[in-house]
């Protein structure tokens, strides 16, 4: 793992670094397919557009930059109607392109992020990776996270759904 090169720099995304993200999410999209992600890349474009757009405007998204863009991390705290006893922070998306993998870029931008939303008053930080993907899991276990909660998911029409079931 290490450090990113010297020549890598973390810093909070600008508004025109919105497109060359969105290019990055499709991308990150379209590798979540391996492990059974239901999002759409190209079909999403426009609604993550004005999310990391909004992620910007609000300080929620670090780029890790050499001579271009080579990974993003996108953050912000939890907004819910419900009343909790923690604030939580959430990591919405980590991506890291694959010619920078293993060089300590996915690390810093999930610090960076861990420390912007501590600073935002965070208690706890939550993100989300796919069962399937063990090196992801493996990433985020060894910085610390932890399962808290599991979601589980079956097809609608499957052998423990008969006819008499709706």
């Amino acid at each position: 793992m290490g450090a990113p090169d010297p020549e890598t720099h973390i810093e909070p995304a600008t508004l025109t670094d919105v497109d060359p993200l969105v290019d990055l999410w499709v991308e990150l999209a379209r590798d979540q397919r391996a492990y059974d992600s239901h999002l759409a890349g190209e079909a999403n474009r426009t609604p993550v557009r004005e999310a990391l757009a909004q992620h910007v405007v609000t300080d929620g998204v670090r780029v890790a930059r050499a001579d271009s863009i080579v990974g993003f991390v996108m953050f912000g705290l939890e907004q819910g109607d419900y009343e909790q006893t923690v604030t939580r922070g959430v990591v919405h998306n980590l991506f890291v392109v694959p010619g920078s993998r293993g060089q300590g870029v996915g690390s810093a931008l999930l610090g960076a992020a861990e420390s912007a939303l501590v600073r935002a008053g965070a208690d706890v930080v939550s993100l989300e990776a796919m069962a399937a993907n063990e090196r992801a899991r493996r990433f985020y276990e060894r910085h610390g996270y932890r399962p808290h909660r599991v979601e589980l998911e079956k097809p609608a029409r499957s052998d423990t759904h008969s006819k008499e079931d709706g």
